[in-house]
Order: C-alpha cells, then structure tokens, then sequence
C-alpha cells in the first residue's frame, strides 16, 4: 500500500488554517472578527455554497474534477514522461501565466532546490526550465547553454493563440529544424484544447506527442492537469500523489459548514476583512521551497477577483492586491510597512512543520554574547521562531493575520494546498458575486497586441490605438 493510502498518514499530513489572529478574541472589535459577524453572512455562505454545489455537478467547475483525474490519462502522463526522463538531458516548457506559474511552484516545492545543478545521477532526469517570457535576451541566454539534440519543449497554450507562448514555439521550432532536421518533432510535445485552437491543428500536422486541458479548465486553474502534471513528472514528482492530497482536500470542502471547511473559512475571512478595506492581500512563505506559491497564487488571487463588474452587471471595481514576500528574507524589507502602515492588508503565512533536511549552529564565538546565543541551535528552529516572531509583532500591532500549516511539504501536502487556494478562491468569487473564471481585462491588452503586430481581423482595434492621445514631451525628462 502506498502511504497516501493509509488513513493515519493522511490525517497526519492534514494541512492546518490557524485563523487565530483574525479574531476578535485576539484583536479585538475594531480590527478582529467575531464568530457572530461570521454567522451573519449565514445566507450569503448558503447561496455560495449552492452555486459551487451546481456549477461542480454541471460541469461549471471542470478543475474540481481533476484531482480524480482517470487512471489511463496519468498511465500516458506518466509513460511519456518515463521515457522522456531516459531520452533527454533538458526539458523547456514554454508558457506564461498559469501554464508556468504552477509548474515553476511545483517544481520548486518538491524537488531540490538546486534541481538543475545536480548530476544526472541525482535528478534521475532531465534538467528543468520554464521559459515564461519572451525578453530577446532571456530567450537568447537559454538557447546558449541548452543542446537541441538532447532538449524536448513542452509547448503550453489552450487556445494555440498565446502570442508570448506561440513567439517562442515558432522560434524553437525553427531551430530544432536547423539543428537536428527532419526529426524535429520528436522533440516538441504540445499540451493544448483537445479540439479548438491553433496549437492543435499544428500538433496533428506534425504529428506531435500531445496531451489535453479539459474544455472548462481555465490556466490559473489548471495545475492538476496535463498542464502541471506533465513537467512534473518529467522531473520524477509522484503526481498520484500529488492528486491524492488534492482530492483529500476537495473532500474537506465539501462541507457547507464553514467551520468545517477550510477554502470557505479563509474566503469568508477574506471577505469580512475586505469588507473592511483590507483590499491587499500578501502571502509570505517561511520556506524557499514555497516561495513561487506566492507567485502562483498572485495570479489567481488577481486575475479571478480582480473585476470591474458584479454578475448583475454593475459597476463595482472589485479585487484584493496579491503581494507575495518570503519569510524570513522579507522581514528585511516589507514588515515594517506591514506592522506601521495602514490597516490594508491581510497577512498569509505558510509555514512548514516539519522541515526535509537540517543544519546545526555551531557553538562558536562564545565569547561574543550577541551571536553565541545561535549556537546549538538550527536553522530550522531559528526560521520557526523567525515566523512565530513575525506573527507575534503583528498581532502586537492589531494587524490580521493568519498561517496555513503544513507538516512537511510533500506531494500530498501540495496537493493539498493546490485545492485549498483554488477553492478558496472560487468561493470567494461567489460570495463577491463575480466570475472568478474570466479576464476580461487581460482580453483587453491581448487584443491591443494582436493589432498593434497586425494580426488579421483588428484593424479597428489598430484605429483606436492609432487615434489615441499622443504622449506629450514635457512630460518625459
């Protein structure tokens, strides 16, 4: 039996929320919340909890699904991945937004923090990079130290019209095609809509390896699909396990008691505290192997609640800013802001119970009071306290705060916390009553793109940018 498996070590590795610091018990009235003002939004929850309820078993929430995604899919994941880890030294995915960003937090979090430094006989794979932008030189530097014999590309983009993602797909394309001819393909696997856009109908042209995102999976939801599966299992990540700890979380919000729930407790939190004018929201990881969760999650935070218009249609510019820091680095530069700036923000710890490796103190400089005291101790026990401290001086300035725990970071435990932000979320969305699931202001800059390169079919948009004010020089020094 493997571990996920065993009821006690799941129940083990549970992921914690300690709201403890968003209450009024600790905060008091002006600042904290009370279990009363929580019961008051009891018929808000109820209609939310309704909606998710209906769009889950209508196919409205297709990411709820993908935690029990079936067995032959992950059997293909995982055997073209086997056979990558074999055949290749590098693999490139290219993408952007969450077609990178879960990638980049998953592969971070699971496997050295050094991965790509290690000898082959280590990583037991191929090298790992995740090209999510097309800066000239950025794209330059990789294609320098990258050998195309023995590199694969994972191209990433449902609709197959992603500019920055298609830019680098042509680009790469060329140069396999220069440097290792007709068998170029064989180094190129696409992930891509299983029936609409242009990366399809290029991947069955040239008969690449492809796999699909599900028609109702968005990108900053689709980290449980081939999107984050694929590159993690290139790079030997138990992804069963990872889907295991994410459908053991998906079970624990079920639940329409929010006191039971973990994603509602934390959205309805949200919502009071934004309710409040708390309108940013900052995650900070106490660990270098969560810190591109933080990123991960600023664009789900951002581009879900970040929206001009309710569901009714009116005016009501809603969204919390995501800011991302990393314990203990950040306490250098943002605490201060954090415990004597304005009351506008909620704080997100990520802890880690439990750290994978450990380094002693030694006990040296005894003579020297201000630094002895270090000594016997670990880095472990000083990154704890650093993040109890940090809590700690918060609290001591009425400022909220709250810590998701996890006992170790582990497959199961990302999985977990994949879920529990995503539901989170989507929950949050409801109970704002807006679509947490489109961008509609990221539209706008795709489409001023698109005319400003002249791509067929926005000449009107090239118009309207052509007509708009010209900048002034008096304004640039």
């Amino acid at each position: 039996m493997v571990r996920y498996q065993d009821f006690d070590w799941r129940e083990q590795m549970k992921i914690k929320v300690d709201f403890n610091h968003m209450m009024s018990d600790f905060l008091g009235s002006r600042e904290g919340f009370s279990p009363e003002d929580m019961q008051g939004l009891a018929d808000r929850v109820g209609q939310a909890h309704g909606s998710m309820a209906e769009k889950k078993n209508n196919g409205g929430m297709d990411w709820r699904r993908l935690p029990f995604t079936p067995g032959h899919i992950l059997e293909e994941i995982l055997k073209v991945a086997q056979n990558l880890r074999k055949e290749f030294e590098t693999f490139v995915l290219l993408g952007i937004g969450g077609s990178a960003l879960g990638p980049l937090a998953v592969q971070t979090a699971l496997n050295h923090l050094h991965y790509n430094e290690l000898p082959r006989e280590k990583r037991g794979g191929p090298k790992i990079y995740i090209l999510d932008n097309v800066d000239p030189e950025r794209v330059r530097a990789l294609l320098d130290v990258i050998d195309p014999a023995t590199t694969v590309f994972n191209v990433v983009s449902k609709s197959g019209s992603t500019s920055e993602t298609m830019a680098q797909f042509m680009i790469v394309q060329q140069w396999l095609q220069e440097k290792v001819g007709n068998q170029y393909a064989r180094h190129i696997i696409a992930t891509t809509d299983r029936e609409r856009g242009n990366l399809i109908k290029i991947a069955q042209k040239e008969g690449y390896t492809t796999f699909y995102v599900p028609s109702g999976v968005g990108g900053r939801y689709s980290e449980l699909s081939p999107v984050g599966l694929l590159p993690a299992a290139v790079a030997g990540i138990d992804i069963k396990e990872m889907l295991a700890g994410a459908a053991y979380m998906d079970q624990l919000c079920e639940e329409g008691n929010v006191w039971a729930n973990p994603a509602y407790l934390l959205a309805v939190l949200q919502y009071l505290a934004m309710g409040r004018g708390k309108n940013i929201s900052v995650m900070m990881p106490y660990a270098n192997s969560l810190k591109y969760f933080a990123d991960w999650y600023a664009q789900l935070w951002a581009e879900s609640l970040g929206k001009r218009f309710n569901l009714r249609g009116e005016e009501v510019f809603m969204g919390q800013t995501p800011v991302k820091a990393l314990g203990a680095t950040d306490q250098h530069s943002q605490v201060q802001l954090y415990t004597e700036g304005p009351f506008d923000k909620v704080v997100g710890f990520l802890a880690v119970e439990e750290y994978r490796q450990e380094v002693a103190i030694p006990k040296t400089f005894e003579e020297i009071p201000g630094i002895a005291f270090l000594g016997g101790h670990t880095l472990g026990e000083l990154i704890k306290a650093e993040q109890m401290a940090t809590e700690y001086a918060l609290l001591k300035a009425q400022r909220l705060n709250y810590t998701i725990l996890l006992p170790e970071v582990n497959a199961f435990t990302v999985g977990q916390l994949i879920q529990l932000l995503e539901i989170q979320t989507a929950f949050l969305g409801e109970l704002l009553n807006i679509n947490a699931f489109d961008q509609p202001g990221v539209e706008e800059g795709k489409n001023a793109t698109y005319a400003l390169l002249g791509r067929p079919g926005y000449e009107e948009k090239r118009m309207e940018l052509e007509s708009r004010p010209a900048k002034k020089k008096e304004f640039i020094i």
